[in-house]
């Protein structure tokens, strides 16, 4: 039933209701899922099958390649489709001449850019850390280690992986500008798709969720690959009042993430097709004024009522990153791990179902000792 014959005559409660009884519901894990973001990237290079492995070996559930296209319509692992920051691409001359300006979801950005390059000679480049040497010195110290993989490595390795140790471990890809990729001719779901069918079977072998800050696409994916235990979708959404959905803003609908959030109508539309809704951590549980951590806002409860699960992102284990009420005095680029243990502990105790870290040793250590159910007052 669509949204809007299922809102005829409803109130929003009911309509999110309805939506909640009519769709399978996801069952809610026994123990919140480890999400190694990017790998392990607070600790190596992210993206690269080191940083992967990494987050494998640390305990993570799943591993998260974001993926962009190249110019022959391979899928690599790139935060962005601007590879500045995380390659070695200014350094080579041969490539200078690629420097470019652009329009990227309604933002102008400059840099090279996967699409300009074939994968053969993305090849040629080397992943770097993104993030200042103060702030991740044992990760800058593999810089120029480690090449760009194409997500059908990164399949072929976690197989791998799960084959050698016996311990499943998922994927959980997101899909990167969607629609600006369709507008120059390099539409990333079929490619996706085609990784990931026969005749590797992947959807029948491993777990896999995929997100978006989009949603038609995964609405695309949902009709075209239906429910399974297996596979799952997981709706990104931004955190500013401002920010809007790429491929809804392109057709003139211009409901902000926050407008969605807000209201148990739009948490239902999600839940219509997604499994999944992943606010950003301040949106569940926000930092005031003297970034102390807040009352949580209830959209961890309201997002459960609509049938949804809820994943927060990001946690990152240097003082800068946490909540006040979790830093140490030893300086804020330092690590803290005691402390990104105890601020993930406190969105579990909220009742998250999942989680994105940069560390995902911290984020098992923060799992580890729990209750095996989730706690009774977040559904």
């Amino acid at each position: 039933m669509g949204v809007a014959t299922a809102a005829a005559g409803l109130t929003p409660a009911e309509l999110a209701e309805r939506l909640a009884s009519d769709r399978p519901k996801s069952d809610r894990p026994k123990r919140p899922l480890v999400l190694g973001h990017r790998g392990a990237c607070a600790l190596r290079p992210e993206h690269t099958l080191a940083s992967y492995a990494k987050a494998i070996a640390d305990g993570a559930d799943f591993i998260e390649p974001d993926l962009v296209a190249t110019r022959d319509g391979v899928l690599v692992a790139r935060h962005e489709n601007n590879i500045a920051d995380t390659t070695d691409v200014a350094d080579r001359r041969e490539f200078a001449e690629r420097y470019t300006k652009k329009k990227i979801d309604g933002k102008e950005v400059e840099g090279w850019f996967t699409e300009d390059f074939t994968f053969a000679e993305l090849k040629t480049l080397r992943a770097k850390e993104r993030l200042n040497a103060t702030v991740r010195p044992e990760s800058h110290s593999y810089d120029g280690d480690f090449q760009i993989v194409s997500f059908d490595e990164i399949v072929d390795f976690v197989a791998a992986e799960v084959a050698t140790s016996g311990r499943l471990v998922g994927l959980i890809p997101e899909l990167k500008h969607s629609t600006y990729f369709a507008t120059i001719g390099l539409p990333l779901e079929d490619r996706f798709l085609n990784v990931l069918r026969p005749p590797r079977h992947v959807l029948n072998k491993m777990r896999v969720i995929v997100q978006s800050f989009e949603i038609g696409n995964l609405q695309r994916l949902r009709r075209l690959l239906g429910r399974a235990p297996n596979f799952q979708l997981m709706q990104l959404t931004e955190n500013t009042d401002e920010e809007k959905p790429a491929d809804r803003a392109a057709v003139q609908d211009m409901r902000t993430w926050a407008e969605r959030l807000n209201t148990q109508k739009g948490l239902a539309e999600i839940a219509e097709y997604a499994d999944y809704v992943a606010p950003y951590t301040r949106d569940l549980i926000p930092w005031g004024p003297d970034d102390h951590l807040m009352p949580p806002t209830g959209l961890i409860e309201r997002a459960h009522e609509a049938g949804l699960l809820v994943c927060a992102w990001t946690f990152r284990p240097e003082n800068k990153y946490l909540a006040r009420d979790f830093r140490n005095n030893a300086g804020d680029n330092v690590r803290n791990p005691e402390g990104s243990v105890a601020e993930i502990r406190r969105y579990i105790e909220a009742g998250v179902d999942a989680f994105f870290t940069d560390d995902p040793a911290l984020g098992r250590r923060a799992v580890d000792g729990y209750p095996s159910t989730p706690p009774s007052s977040a559904r």
